[in-house]
Formats: structure tokens, C-alpha cells, sequence
């Protein structure tokens, strides 16, 4: 018999019931979740939006909007501690110190009156008795764990000062100052670049491996899971119904449900190309260039001179999907938005077949716009909350000279094109879901039959199996109706699914453009093999399911 057991297990959830307000659309977010996480293992909850994932770890942290969501059932205990017997002043003791949480926007937590220094310090001024020459030494050592450029000076930024992936590294480093037993981690990397994401995983496994912190790690991501997770437990509608080695769980998963999520995760090998090199150029780029002038802020701050897109070309041609990848900063936002003019190019041309965009007329633009149309990433943000989406889809076919009533009535034929039911054009854009928005979006582009669809990020913020079906439509709809579509992304394995070609920038250039399965099967430019081996689970394919659902 061996004399080594498992160690106890930091964190206990058992039978877990967590309430939702009168009239919901169910009695509980979470309903008998089972659940442990012990030293030295990361535990990746996985399931979609609405799932209770987020509801879970914020009763583990006992900040739970009380008393409209609140814990109506089963334990947690925390180093062998029922954590809800604890007193206020007992649990205050608890967060920071021993167990800590990582949140998904660290703007949102993050105070942006206060220096990344100071809020740091402030665990270190709560929690413990040093000095503060003492607590500043410790905030420098801990940002250069995190791997944070320059220390010195990032302990007197603000957090707008400072990049995402630098304020998620803030974010942790507030969370590991302590050394605390458990972390909790929740979508710590969702809107992060391909590169800056992996940093962040190695960052919190390394540092996991080195203090035995146990982790629980929120995602719905399955490329996360498989570059970190030990153990993964599924959530379906506030109910467990998988829970294994993550192994068994991506490999050979038993749950329907769990099959459906693995199946709609888009593979990084793209599939065979189509043939596109006799179809017509519907729009020629030349030269393409935008450079951000400096001026001053706010605060007299002068923000130097940026060029932010430099001599790109590229053509389109019909019925094609070209991607454009690359980080944050790269220049894939404004190359879209200069072809159609929402920010005025500073050289170069952008031909939709004779006509050039770049010398068009405010009038010329006008009629121009109905055969270029885009779709934005934060659909909530670019539906008017104002109108009803009967409205909204025929707001542009209307401005164009269309009768009203007709221009509505295919508003609503365009509903049933992108899988919505004929009773959403009555309803307004807040009545939605993400991924329901996303497609009102896409009926909105739709609605001027335009020649050319650019789509950028659309499907970032989108769960799994949502984010599969939004591409799916996307695709149909470019085969029916031959459009051509830009589709703009740093999600590499949904531009090896979608796109025909892609174009690589890096800091404003083109720096590798071709067919999709040649680039990613032999890229050329050491910056794209970059970008593909930093794909999270990279090395795991989804298996081969038959007879999934969700």
C-alpha cells in the first residue's frame, strides 16, 4: 500500500443551489453543482453564456448580488471552512490572501483614478505589516513575475495607459502578490490576441506549478482547456453534466451536450480551397495608407505619430473570403474601415471595379456604400436601442430611395434568411441574445444587396456553438448569393475554417498573404509561424463526433 495519498482538496463545492429572482427563465442559475479543486490542479469550467459559470465562482468569492441571486442550497468549503458560516470581517481576511479571483475586464475592475501601483499595494496595505518601502519592492518584484515590460514605469500608469494584455497582467499580478492557495480565473483571456493569450496561460500555469495554487478556471473556450486544464467539468443550464481528466473530456467526450460544444469548435487545418482564380476582381486595394497624427490629450500628454496602416494591397475577388489576421494594433480595424471610408486613408486606392472609393464624392460615397456593407463586432453597439429591428434593418434601403413598406416587408424576409422568427422585427435590440444580434447585423448588411460584406470580429465575444452557427450563415450566405466577404479576426482557427486566402499584418504591413491551407500549412514570414504556434491547443483537433446534440 502506498504511503502517498491526494492531498485534501483546497476548495469543496458540494450540491451547490444558487437562486434567480421571481421570473426568470429558471428557478436556478446553478442547481446542484459538485465540484473540488486541490493544490497544485487547474479545474476549467466550461459551458456557454447563461451556463452559471460566472455565478458559481462569484459564491465561491461570496459576491453574489444578495439577496436577488443567492446560494439556496449545498456547501463550499475553502480549506476545509464553510465559507458561508464565515463572518464579513472573516471573509475580507479570506479575499486576497488566500484565495484570490482574476476578472474577465480588468477595466471593469481596475480603479481608473488610481495608479497600477498604488491599487497593487493596496492587498499588500490591507493584508500585511510591511513597510512601504517594503510593499513597493514587492509590487516591482511581482510585475516582473508577471513579465510586465518595464515595471518602473508601469507602477505609475494609469490603467488606460497600458494595453489589454498588460492590464490582465496587472490583474494577476494582484491576484498572486499573496501567494494565495486558490485562484479563480474567469475568462481571463476571451478578448486577447492569439499570443498575448498564451503568455497569460503559461503565465498562470507556471506560476500555479511554482506556489501549488490550486486554479479554477472559467472559459468556454476549448483551445484553453486543452493548453491548461487537468481536470473539466461542463455546465449546461446551472447543471454538471460532464466531469473528467481533461483527456477523457476532449478526446472522448460521453454528454451530448459536451459532444455538440466539441464538435462546433473550428479545426486550425483549413479545408480544401476552393478554386477562385478565374472569378472577376469586385475590389482592388493599392498602396493603402493611414497615419494617426499626434496631438495632445486631455491632459497635455502628447500621443506621438502612429502609422497605422502601411502600402497595403491585396485584391478581392467574387465569392471569396479573404481574412485579415494579425494582433491588436496591426492594423486589420482600419484597413476595413478606410476601404469604406468611416476614417479618411491618407494615400494609396481602393478600386470596387472602376471606381475609386478614395476620390468618390460625398454623393458618389453615398450610392457606393450599398455594394460595400459592413458588420461590426459589438452588434449592441451599432443597433440603434431606439428602434424596433424591422426598422433598423430597413433603415438603408429607405435612406436609398426604397418604398417603406417595402423596404420592411424584406426586413422581414431578411429575418428568416439569417434564422430568426418573423415576431423579432417587432421587438428591440436589447430583447436579444449576442449571437441573435450578430445576426440582425448581418440582416441589416444584407438589406442594400451589397456586392461586398466586410465582417470584423464578428464572432469574438460569441460562445462556441453560437460563434459556429454565425459562421456557418456567414458562409451559406456568401454561396448563395456569390458575395464576396473581408473578414477580419485574430481567431486563427476561424480564419482556417472560413477564409479562402489570408493577409498577415504586423504593425501596419502585409507581411504574408495566400491561399489559407498554404500559409498555415507553410507560412513564410516568421511572424505568422508565430501567431500559429501561439493558438491555444494547438496541438488538439477536435475529434470526429457522430450524433451530437446540443
Amino acid at each position: 500500500m502506498s504511503v502517498f495519498t491526494k492531498p485534501e482538496p483546497i476548495l469543496e463545492i458540494e450540491n451547490l443551489k444558487i437562486a434567480l429572482p421571481e421570473g426568470s427563465d429558471r428557478p436556478f442559475a446553478v442547481d446542484g453543482l459538485t465540484l473540488s479543486v486541490h493544490p497544485g490542479e487547474i479545474v476549467c469550467l466550461v459551458g456557454e453564456s447563461g451556463s452559471g459559470k460566472t455565478l458559481a465562482a462569484s459564491a465561491v468569492m461570496r459576491l453574489l448580488p444578495e439577496p436577488r441571486v443567492r446560494v439556496a442550497g449545498g456547501t463550499i468549503r475553502f480549506e476545509g471552512r464553510e465559507i458561508y458560516s464565515l463572518s464579513s470581517a472573516e471573509m475580507r481576511s479570506l479575499r486576497g490572501s488566500r484565495m484570490a479571483m482574476i476578472f474577465q475586464e480588468p477595466m471593469a475592475a481596475l480603479n481608473p483614478q488610481k495608479r497600477i501601483g498604488w491599487q497593487i499595494e493596496e492587498v499588500l496595505r490591507i493584508h500585511t505589516s510591511l513597510s512601504r518601502k517594503e510593499r513597493r519592492a514587492r509590487v516591482l518584484e511581482i510585475l516582473e513575475q508577471v513579465r510586465i515590460p518595464d515595471p518602473a514605469s508601469t507602477i505609475n500608469a494609469y490603467p488606460h495607459q497600458i494595453s489589454g494584455g498588460q492590464r490582465q497582467r496587472v490583474m494577476i499580478a494582484m491576484a498572486l502578490i499573496l501567494q494565495p492557495k486558490l485562484i479563480i480565473a474567469d475568462e481571463p483571456t476571451t478578448a486577447l490576441d492569439v499570443t498575448t493569450q498564451l503568455q497569460i496561460l503559461k503565465l498562470i500555469r507556471d506560476l500555479q506549478s511554482q506556489f501549488g495554487t490550486g486554479v479554477l478556471f472559467i472559459t468556454h473556450d476549448f483551445g484553453v482547456v486543452a493548453e491548461i486544464a487537468d481536470r473539466v467539468a461542463v455546465l449546461r443550464h446551472g447543471e454538471l453534466v460532464e466531469q473528467g481528466a481533461a483527456s477523457d473530456v476532449l478526446n472522448r467526450p460521453k454528454h451530448p451536450y459536451t459532444q455538440a460544444l466539441i464538435a462546433a469548435v473550428p479545426d486550425l487545418r483549413p479545408p480544401k480551397p476552393k478554386k477562385l482564380e478565374g472569378a472577376p476582381v469586385v475590389l482592388r486595394v493599392d498602396g493603402l495608407r493611414k497615419v494617426f497624427k499626434p496631438k495632445r490629450s486631455l491632459f497635455g500628454a502628447k500621443r506621438n505619430e502612429v502609422v497605422a496602416v502601411d502600402d497595403v494591397s491585396f485584391v478581392l475577388r467574387k465569392g471569396e473570403t479573404l481574412g485579415i489576421v494579425g494582433e491588436s494594433g496591426s492594423g486589420k480595424t482600419t484597413v476595413s474601415r478606410c476601404i469604406t471610408r468611416l476614417i479618411e486613408p491618407d494615400g494609396g486606392s481602393v478600386k470596387l471595379g472602376d471606381t475609386d472609393v478614395l476620390s468618390a464624392s460625398r454623393s458618389e460615397l453615398r450610392a457606393l456604400r450599398r455594394h460595400v456593407q459592413m458588420v461590426f463586432q459589438d452588434p449592441m453597439a451599432s443597433l440603434n436601442p431606439r428602434k424596433r429591428v424591422v426598422d433598423i434593418i430597413a433603415q438603408g434601403p429607405i435612406v436609398h430611395g426604397e418604398d417603406p413598406e417595402k423596404a420592411r416587408a424584406r426586413a422581414r424576409e431578411l429575418l428568416a434568411l439569417v434564422e430568426l422568427s418573423p415576431a423579432a422585427a417587432d421587438r428591440y435590440p436589447h430583447e436579444f441574445s449576442g449571437g441573435q444580434r450578430q445576426r440582425i447585423g448581418i440582416a441589416r448588411a444584407l438589406a442594400l444587396n451589397p456586392q461586398i460584406i466586410i465582417a470584423d470580429e464578428p464572432v469574438s465575444a460569441l460562445d462556441v456553438s453560437v460563434q459556429a452557427q454565425v459562421l456557418k450563415l456567414l458562409a451559406d450566405l456568401r454561396d448563395r448569393f456569390s458575395l464576396s466577404l473581408i473578414f477580419v479576426t485574430h481567431d486563427l482557427r476561424v480564419a482556417a475554417q472560413l477564409c479562402d486566402r489570408v493577409a498577415v499584418m504586423q504593425k501596419g504591413k502585409i507581411v504574408e498573404i495566400g491561399p489559407t491551407a498554404t500559409v498555415f500549412a507553410n507560412p513564410s514570414h516568421p511572424y505568422t509561424r508565430q501567431l500559429l504556434d501561439s493558438v491555444p491547443g494547438r496541438d488538439w483537433s477536435p475529434p470526429v463526433l457522430t450524433g451530437t446534440a446540443a
